[in-house]
């Protein structure tokens, strides 16, 4: 995407050639229970497997949604990182709590960064494990699956669609593209056969966000384009509103 959109953050660092957004579908009420285990047991342990988690999130739309990110420096590098937690004592420890929480996991897209972007910027710590209050920021994740190239489909998003998202208060954060290598890890499923873009954009707060979608809904520049987007697309693009969790590094 346009570098102009991506935020720069003071004391930060940019995460991660190779990511995973996974998006967990929970039984009724356990999403506060899934948190509390990655909050507890399933950051720091991860971190120290050779991977970064940049971020967990409720879904502002959906009650039992777990959302969360992680980056590797390579593919080599992901097989190593999952093969080092999911053999390790922690999650032999912790595994059957977690997956009791959950009714399907399977729900994930292998990603890279578009273009010369590399990723996130983050702050070098996190929250503690006694973390203050949740911060209020929006991460929006808008997810586009295509039935196009992926090229001319960043053509038109840059040229046509971005500058109409920016001027209604859209602040893009970073961008991503489906990353095809091999799923070496197979005990993980990932979605294949799949090209999507998926734009992550920061809001301040839920009214930050609420303001841009009334905006974009009045502007008839932005209705006019839909029909040219459609035809790049295979479905309407999914748009998920995240909260960061408390100790969430991307907030």
């Amino acid at each position: 995407m346009a570098t102009a959109e991506i935020a720069q953050q003071i004391d930060s660092e940019r995460h991660s050639p190779v990511m995973e957004l996974r998006r967990y579908t929970l039984h009724p009420g356990r999403r506060d229970d899934l948190i509390s285990l990655f909050n507890t047991h399933f950051l720091e342990s991860q971190e120290l497997c050779g991977m970064k988690i940049i971020g967990q999130f409720r879904d502002l739309d959906d009650p039992d949604a777990f959302v969360w990110l992680r980056g590797f420096d390579d593919m080599q590098a992901r097989h190593e990182a999952l093969t080092a937690f999911y053999d390790g004592s922690v999650w032999a420890a912790h595994r059957n709590a977690a997956n009791d929480t959950m009714i399907d996991s399977d729900d994930v897209l292998l990603l890279r960064p578009v273009g010369g972007d590399t990723g996130f910027a983050l702050p070098h710590e996190r929250p503690g494990r006694i973390a203050g209050e949740t911060s209020p920021a929006i991460i929006e994740a808008a997810t586009y699956t295509l039935k196009t190239s992926v090229d001319g489909f960043l053509a038109f998003h840059d040229d046509v669609l971005s500058p109409l998202l920016r001027a209604s208060g859209r602040h893009a954060i970073a961008s991503f593209t489906s990353e095809h290598s091999l799923n070496t890890f197979t005990r993980l499923p990932v979605r294949h056969g799949e090209n999507v873009v998926v734009v992550f954009s920061r809001f301040d707060s839920v009214d930050d966000h609420a303001a841009f979608t009334d905006l974009l809904d009045d502007n008839s520049a932005w209705q006019a384009v839909q029909q040219r987007l459609a035809t790049y697309l295979t479905a309407p693009p999914i748009i998920a509103r995240l909260s960061p969790t408390a100790r969430s590094l991307l907030r």
